[in-house]
């Protein structure tokens, strides 16, 4: 286990219909390299995942997002999936948190659908982004300068296309973070 990353806490923002494994797999390659972890939603219980082509597992929220406070954390991931995002992208709660979190200067990274919500926030205009394909032209309308590469990093933004992706994704989280916290360090 890599501790690149002890003492940092790592916030997940989704709701029922994310996509398993972009949260999951992504959550376990955080805390490997030595994160805690908080799963945020818009309330607190427990959200279902979606598995590919099927409703998939719950996982327990740590805390609603109404209560959450981006100055709490290190970083920010928005998993895909098609429902999670579209959900969050509609909630001024959840679209607040994450322009917030964005303007603190601190990561924010979204896989697949999650770019949404970074859409939704005004987030996008001018940067170089990758996404799912079906939301290429949403990035574009919106601004951006879409790539199709596993993972690109534009300022504090990190954004990722597929659960394929996942490995590239979360390095490419793990480097922003260190490389803020070189940063603090010579200042």
């Amino acid at each position: 286990m890599s501790n690149e990353l002890k003492g940092k806490k790592i916030a997940f923002l989704a709701t029922d219909g994310f996509e398993e494994v972009e949260l999951t797999d992504t959550r376990r390659n955080l805390e490997e390299a030595g994160a805690k972890t908080e799963v945020i939603s818009l309330r607190s219980g427990k959200i279902r995942s979606w598995y590919f082509k099927d409703w998939g597992e719950t996982i327990k929220v740590d805390r609603a997002v109404s209560e959450a406070r981006a100055a709490d954390y290190d970083a920010l991931v928005l998993p895909g999936g098609v429902i999670s995002p579209d959900k969050l992208r509609t909630d001024r709660s959840a679209v607040g948190f994450v322009r917030q979190f964005a303007e603190s200067g601190r990561p924010v990274a979204a896989i697949c659908h999650g770019p949404w919500t970074l859409i939704e926030a005004r987030l996008v205009k001018g940067r170089t982004m990758t996404s799912w394909p079906s939301i290429k032209t949403d990035l574009i309308n919106a601004g951006a300068n879409w790539v199709d590469q596993e993972a690109v990093t534009d300022a504090n933004i990190i954004t990722s296309r597929k659960p394929d992706d996942i490995p590239a994704f979360s390095n490419a989280i793990v480097q922003a973070i260190s490389e803020l916290r070189r940063y603090a360090k010579a200042s």
